[in-house]
């Protein structure tokens, strides 16, 4: 069991390293002077991995086969979500955006923390995917429980420290200086990821609709 848990940990310790739109969400807003709302983020981004851990225990990636249009749809309104956010971000330069975002409620953080973790259907396949291939044929519910538990906490603690190391003063001061710059970097890095979601369903549906 603690074989199977330590690979599970590594494995998805390795894909929170990988820089994607939560760690993009929960950096800006730490270093743009904004601490608590990246700790609510962070909170919001981790309901979003118990959701899509409980959905891979659940069996979702099945559901996704034997419906595949629904994570299509899941693809594109992610992407059009990432999107959306590249541009709030491309955006925030004005002092009205600027004032806007230094009064975002905890609710909201919570919420665009959420919203921009359970947009990406591709967390559900991977953790899917982890579990799939690290559990034994016939998983316990206690080796499942504690693989859970073992994926939220990471996320807790990632996500968390991210904004403790973002918010810090020398962070804060180097960001300040080039905000505008940051911001646009950011708002493309968000466009990317949105696009890339939205292509790969506009791939998907044209393979199947040639294999038909």
């Amino acid at each position: 069991m603690l074989s199977t848990l330590a690979t599970i940990w590594l494995l998805h310790a390795a894909a929170l390293l990988s820089p994607g739109p939560n760690v993009l969400l929960i950096s800006q807003l730490a270093a743009g002077d904004e601490a608590q709302s990246a700790r609510y983020a962070a909170l919001g981004v981790t309901a979003g991995a118990v959701f899509w851990v409980s959905c891979a225990l659940l069996g979702v990636n099945v559901v996704f086969q034997i419906f595949p249009g629904l994570r299509l749809a899941l693809q594109i309104a992610g992407g059009a979500y990432l999107l959306y956010l590249g541009l709030r971000l491309w955006r925030a330069g004005s002092p009205a955006m600027q004032r806007e975002a230094a009064s975002l409620p905890r609710l909201s953080a919570f919420r665009l923390g959420f919203l921009t973790n359970i947009t990406n259907p591709k967390s559900a396949l991977f953790f899917a995917s982890v579990f799939a291939a690290a559990f034994p044929a016939s998983p316990s519910p206690a080796l499942q429980m504690s693989a859970a538990a073992v994926v939220v906490c990471n996320a807790f603690v990632w996500h968390m420290l991210l904004a403790y190391l973002f918010s810090r003063q020398r962070v804060r001061e180097a960001y300040g200086r080039a905000r505008g710059t940051s911001n646009r970097v950011a708002a493309a890095a968000f466009g990317a990821l949105g696009l890339g979601l939205i292509g790969a369903a506009v791939r998907d549906a044209v393979a199947r609709f040639r294999s038909v």
